[in-house]
């Protein structure tokens, strides 16, 4: 990966990517494992590069073949709620503000349970850092801020979605910076 990133004019590895598919998939930070993926599952893959001394973070979920109607629909959901939150990204939006945007629209779908961190968080020098995007956050955002938007639903033994943008907060709404599609795909 840090060859592939480096090729594309990446210096370095904002941090160590994480590769979860299947169960291992239902933890936002799982293990790696030398387990073989599966057919039909989801795969979160999350990585990240410095360029001139800032981070990058993108997390995208990919299909191994045709998805359980329940990980399918989490994926439509997750989606749902990214773009919500993305909408949210704004000039003097409150932290909790834009997180609720994307939360409610996973707890209406009957998926709360299933979401259990923030938002997002902003990225800079360091891969995290302030303006938060959480409930428990007293952020407020400000032009010039570059803020993940990232929600999950992680399906307790069953897999997981994750879908994240990096994004700038401009006067007249969010930049997203990340080019990757987030419609899903599904590998051969």
């Amino acid at each position: 990966m840090q060859e592939l990133l480096h090729e594309h004019g990446g210096h370095g590895l904002s941090f160590e990517p994480l590769v979860a598919a299947g169960p291992s998939g239902s933890s936002p930070h799982s293990e790696l494992t030398d387990a073989p993926i599966p057919a039909g599952t989801l795969v979160i893959v999350d990585a990240g590069c410095t360029i001139d001394g800032y981070c990058s973070d993108c997390t995208r979920t990919f299909a191994t073949g045709t998805l359980p109607d329940e990980l399918q629909r989490a994926y439509d959901v997750c989606l749902d709620a990214q773009l919500a939150g993305l909408a949210a990204v704004k000039p003097g939006a409150s932290g909790p503000g834009v997180d609720s945007a994307a939360r409610d629209r996973i707890e209406a779908a009957g998926f709360g349970e299933a979401f259990g961190h923030g938002l997002g968080h902003g990225v800079g020098i360091l891969v995290h850092e302030d303006p938060r995007l959480a409930q428990e956050s007293r952020s407020t955002l400000e032009v010039g801020n570059v803020v993940t938007v990232e929600p999950g639903i992680y399906l307790s033994g069953r897999g997981g979605v994750r879908i994240e943008d990096l994004v700038v907060v401009a006067e007249d709404g969010p930049e997203v910076l990340t080019g990757f599609p987030k419609e899903l795909r599904t590998l051969d």
